[in-house]
């Protein structure tokens, strides 16, 4: 899983540069961008495993264990990834939220 942020302008602009965010609705940058980016290579990773397992079960010879296996292995180190930046973030979350004023 390859994760690339762009630099922002502004530390705390979070929201699209061009056009409503409402209206297109695929153009964001930031972190809200990234993680978005980040969970569509995870889901894609894992559909492409999903694939490779069922070609493999019909019996494809055009499709090999090894790259089956390879798959499965990345589409699991990207998901458990994902898992602890989300743990994290909750975590991140609950220490602010327990922050006196």
């Amino acid at each position: 899983m390859e994760l690339r942020l762009n630099p922002v302008a502004s530390p705390l602009n979070l929201r699209p540069t061009t056009g409503p965010r409402a209206a297109s609705g695929t153009q964001e940058t930031g972190f809200a961008g990234a993680l978005s980016g980040a969970l569509k290579t995870v889901s894609a990773s894992q559909a492409q495993a999903s694939s490779l397992q069922r070609e493999v079960q019909m019996e494809n010879p055009t499709v090999s264990l090894e790259e089956t296996m390879v798959a499965m292995q990345k589409s699991q180190i990207s998901f458990q990834a994902t898992l602890h930046v989300r743990n994290r973030m909750v975590q991140a979350y609950s220490d602010i939220m327990n922050m006196q004023v």
